[in-house]
């Protein structure tokens, strides 16, 4: 039929009744029923989730059709189907919002009949005759969207988590460059923001990067957290519609055409009922994220000024700071790091409430973990490219002013307690803060500890590494 706007519609039916759908395209009733009841965040499904629901759609295919439950053709053209969408086509009809009720029906449907869509054109029929290739009894056979959605949102979280990690690996890799680079350059440590014991900015970049290697580790246990998928429950995990080969064959088979290394839930109603997994990923990525956003403040810090700050390092100028302030440069890298770190966090918090809060056999709040998930992941993972790319691996460190900061601060005086005792120590940090004057200067007034003493005591290596003491140090010098 045609209408006035010239554009060609086909009539499709479900159980709600018959619905006008647009000729040329290869959703169907199902899709354009969610599409209009879950206008939520206007934005597009991921497409690693279109091209996960592929690969299950194309090894169901396959298994279905070795146990004798498909016909050939009809298998030969739903696995066509998939591949040509894995290779990026048809993306543009899956149209329901990555938020929507249903437990993610609409999605699974949405596959489905994109697919059975495509796959009548393959055997010859027009779209919409789903009397050649039907979305329900052919492409979803021994399927059923409770153990598709979550299986799929596992495999794209996997697959993400792997382009994550490989960007927490660069970052790893460019921190310990740094930490070799700056390794003799002696600055203050400060603790409570005030001025604490030397160390030096090498030490403080290799912790930076034993962090990210911690988060790392944390990732390849996220990622074992994705492998178990519950395919072959169908409905609660009993296996209702599913053939007893296809159950044991569909797990290999995915693992076959996806190239990913997936095992199957031992019990299948447990890994439809909960999504604790799910959890335990977002607890990972937000450790990342915190991790992430508190070197990113450090960076801020020891970078601020820089004429009234500690202007210890400086971060690549990126951009104009100010539309105001001529010559203003702000630390945009590093504070971008931090609001993603923001976001990930309230993301885990949703997370968390949406696992909570399924009932009895089923979470009908998958589609808002996905979708907080994917996000989580993808802006992680783009805010560790930028920061390797455009901060961390420019930063230069100004060491005369590391080192003016380290003679001018009372903090070396814990280095001399072995020697004039605590409580002389205190006043003489007392008298340095009062009037300014360094507490090298001090001692040497008070002829408590002569030059030579005091250069083997601040010797830079031995008061920022363990095991061997100032006075040890002076006595085996002497």
């Amino acid at each position: 039929m045609k209408r006035e706007n010239k554009v060609d519609y086909r009539i499709e039916k479900d159980s709600i009744g018959t619905k006008d759908v647009p000729e040329n395209v290869y959703y169907g009733v199902q899709s354009l029923r969610a599409a209009e009841n879950f206008h939520i965040t206007g934005l597009n499904m991921h497409p690693e989730i279109i091209n996960s629901l592929a690969y299950i759609k194309k090894a169901a295919a396959i298994t279905n059709c070795q146990v004798g439950l498909l016909d050939r053709r009809i298998a030969e053209a739903i696995v066509q189907a998939c591949d040509e969408i894995l290779a990026g086509r048809f993306h543009n009809d899956f149209i329901v919002d990555p938020i929507q009720g249903g437990a993610g029906t609409s999605l699974n449907m949405n596959a489905n009949e994109v697919i059975a869509n495509r796959a009548i054109e393959l055997l010859g029929g027009s779209k919409g005759d789903y009397s050649i290739v039907n979305p329900n009894d052919h492409v979803n056979c021994g399927q059923s969207t409770n153990d598709v959605i979550p299986s799929a949102g596992k495999m794209t979280s996997l697959r993400l988590l792997h382009n994550l990690k490989q960007e927490l690996l660069r970052l790893h890799k460019v921190l310990c460059q740094k930490a070799d680079e700056f390794n003799h350059i002696l600055k203050m440590g400060r603790t409570q923001m005030q001025d604490a014991v030397p160390i030096r900015l090498g030490q403080e970049f290799k912790a930076y990067s034993v962090a990210i290697m911690r988060d790392i580790h944390r990732m390849d246990k996220a990622m074992d957290e994705m492998r178990t998928l519950n395919m072959g429950g169908t409905a609660v995990g009993t296996g209702i519609n599913a053939d007893e080969t296809y159950l044991r064959q569909i797990v290999p088979n995915l693992n076959e055409v996806s190239d990913m290394d997936f095992i199957q839930a031992f019990d299948l109603i447990d890994a439809t009922q909960n999504l604790d997994p799910f959890v335990a990923v977002s607890g990972a990525i937000k450790a990342c994220a915190v991790t992430l956003s508190k070197i990113a403040n450090d960076l801020r810090l020891m970078s601020s000024g820089p004429r009234a700050g500690f202007n210890e390092i400086n971060l690549p100028a990126r951009q104009n700071g100010s539309s105001i302030m001529p010559g203003k440069v702000n630390p945009v890298i590093p504070e971008v790091v931090n609001q993603v770190a923001f976001n990930i966090i309230g993301n885990d918090v949703t997370i968390t409430m949406a696992a909570e809060a399924g009932q009895l056999e089923l979470n009908a709040f998958e589609p808002i973990i996905f979708y907080c998930m994917f996000q989580s992941i993808d802006t992680l993972a783009y805010a560790v490219r930028t920061f390797v790319d455009n901060c961390v691996s420019g930063i230069t460190a100004n060491e005369t002013r590391c080192r003016y900061l380290v003679e001018n601060s009372v903090g070396i005086i814990t280095a001399l307690c072995p020697h004039v005792g605590y409580q002389k120590a205190a006043d003489i940090a007392k008298k340095a803060l009062q009037t300014g004057e360094p507490v090298r200067s001090i001692i040497l007034q008070e002829n408590l500890l002569s030059q030579e003493e005091l250069d083997r005591i601040l010797d830079p290596v031995h008061m920022t590494e363990p095991g061997i003491s100032g006075k040890e140090l002076l006595l085996k010098n002497k």
